[in-house]
């Protein structure tokens, strides 16, 4: 065109513009929901086996589908759920007259294109009731990502008690390079039970030094497990749901909490969704998850999500995906943690869709740090957006896990973890950190504030973790030697859930008192108003008093 008009240039130029988009193209897995060359559902059971699934025979099936087959489905009701139309169920789902347990009994009977056909009769304020509905713990929670550029433990362990502070029931780590994994997750332990006692810590990290690592005490759970909806993507990573399973119950024996991670656009990314739908084959990723035993799922499309946020009612299948979690009896992890779009708006319309109803963890990673720090490559909001969501909060009365903090809390909570970690690796022969680092820590907004430390003595050292031997009662020795006895205390309770295993069931977290809280003893019961989880009380009065409100004694 020789002459613009002048508003279009001005939208060519918005944010949101710098996003990418695509048109459908369902030949190569480009197709949110509903793609024609997914199956049509149909199952056929034999003396309590599945010899058809979605119009294939059972000598036709992949190992996905014979995994899910043998594993994820009951057969002893199959057909009966099949038979019910998928209308019914998904009015089933959002029916505040039909108990969360007769939904996931009728999930337990479905194939993988049933349940698909299920969810394309909802739209998404009815998958917000529904997550309302058959999410598994009663009580919503969220979880934090905590990582720097420069893998600096002292800063690290100072975002953690931050973040754990602000009320984060688990936080995460993972490394900017490899071999200081060992260190990351040392930082996170100690902080994150600074900021809050009964915290859960995991460092993701490649899966047999994960499982090192959490075997040794230094994390208390895993996620970073990965499950996929096609063979072809499986055996790219050398990888079978049976070695996943395997690999899940090597965690669930050693007493130590893990679920799976999946999400939507995975195969599309890897080249090899077969021309299937996105949630198609994430509901796949799901099924494999309940057959392995797992407790949960993090799911949501995490790491892909620029994949179906660039396809038509590509948010719509992430959500949905969620939901289809909540309604296999799992415990949802549900995304939010990898940023997708650079416009606010799309952010905050990715997020509503967990945070309304609110899951079990409504970020699978909220960036506790500054996104430039965040080296799982940013997230839907960061520590610059506290603020804002505590505000969202506060607006519309939900509850998302997070709590109003004041400055000063703040800084002694920081400098408390800096002075724990200092005292750790002192005790440990670990690189000395100085008093320059602890002061720098406390008031940092990232790693850009932090005075340099010697990476190459720092990589040394946290692969000496492993070779010494280091473990979480080493840790507890060493806070307790240093004068942090309360933290030391915090660590060792973290130790004991290894041995009680009382953290494996759906759901699990614990309160500040080492409590398990889980489905097993706070099941959603949300069946309508007045009735599930609300909002009320102490509770509510903590998140309305943010700081920055008035009161009449100010004025």
């Amino acid at each position: 065109m020789a002459k613009r008009q002048k508003r279009f240039e001005v939208l060519d130029a918005r944010e949101v513009n710098k996003d990418g988009f695509v048109t459908e193209w369902p030949e190569v897995g480009l197709i949110a929901m509903g793609s024609p060359n997914d199956p049509q559902p149909s199952v056929k059971v034999a003396n309590g086996v599945i010899t058809e699934m979605d119009g294939k025979k059972r000598e036709e099936f992949d190992f996905n589908e014979l995994f899910i087959a043998n594993y994820a489905i009951n057969t002893a009701v199959a057909e009966q759920m099949m038979a019910i139309p998928c209308v019914e169920i998904a009015r089933k789902i959002v029916d505040i007259n039909v108990p969360r347990a007769e939904v996931a009994k009728v999930f337990s009977g479905l194939t993988p294109a049933k349940i698909a056909a299920v969810m394309d009769e909802l739209n998404v304020v009815e998958m917000m009731m529904g997550i309302q509905k058959m999410r598994a713990r009663r009580t919503p929670g969220n979880q934090a990502h905590v990582t720097n550029m420069q893998d600096n433990p002292v800063l690290m362990a100072a975002d953690a008690a931050e973040a754990t502070y602000y009320g984060f029931d688990e936080i995460e780590t993972t490394v900017a390079v490899f071999n200081y994994g060992p260190m990351n997750a040392l930082a996170l332990l100690v902080g994150g039970q600074v900021g809050r006692p009964g915290a859960l810590s995991q460092d993701a990290l490649e899966e047999s030094i994960e499982l090192q690592l959490g075997l040794r005490g230094l994390t208390a759970y895993a996620e970073t497990v990965s499950v996929y909806g096609t063979e072809k993507v499986f055996i790219d990573g050398d990888d079978t749901p049976w070695s996943k399973g395997f690999l899940a119950s090597a965690y669930a024996s050693r007493g130590l909490k893990m679920r799976f991670t999946s999400g939507t656009g995975s195969e599309v990314q890897m080249a090899y969704a077969e021309g299937k739908s996105m949630l198609y084959l994430e509901i796949k990723c799901v099924m494999i998850t309940k057959g392995a035993g797992v407790q949960g799922l993090q799911n949501g499309s995490i790491s892909c999500i620029g994949v179906p946020g660039g396809v038509p009612g590509g948010i719509r299948a992430v959500l949905a995906e969620n939901l289809v979690t909540t309604c296999l009896d799992l415990e949802v992890a549900s995304g939010n943690d990898q940023t997708f779009s650079h416009s606010p708006f799309r952010r905050t319309a990715r997020l509503m869709g967990q945070f309304l109803p609110g899951t079990d963890f409504i970020f699978s990673g909220y960036s506790a740090v500054p996104n430039y720090d965040n080296v799982f490559a940013g997230s839907n909001f960061d520590s610059d957006d506290y603020d804002d969501f505590l505000i969202l909060q506060r607006d519309l009365k939900v509850d998302g896990g997070l709590r109003p903090v004041r400055e000063a809390e703040i800084i002694e909570v920081r400098h408390k973890a800096a002075k724990a970690i200092q005292g750790v690796f002192a005790e440990l022969g670990l690189p000395a950190i100085t008093d320059a680092e602890v002061e720098a820590a406390t008031y940092a907004h990232g790693s850009n504030d932090m005075p340099a430390r010697d990476k190459v003595q720092d990589t040394k050292a946290a692969q000496e973790i492993l070779k010494r031997g280091i473990t979480g009662v080493d840790v507890v020795k060493a806070l307790a030697k240093r004068g942090f006895p309360e933290v030391a205390d915090a660590v060792l309770n973290i130790q004991k859930q290894r041995v009680s295993g009382d953290y494996l069931h759906t759901s699990a977290i614990l309160d500040k008192d080492f409590n398990v809280v889980a489905a097993i003893n706070d099941l959603n019961d949300y069946q309508g108003p007045g009735t599930g989880y609300r909002l009320q009380g102490e509770r509510w009065e903590q998140l309305a008093n943010i700081r920055h409100a008035m009161s009449p004694e100010d004025i």
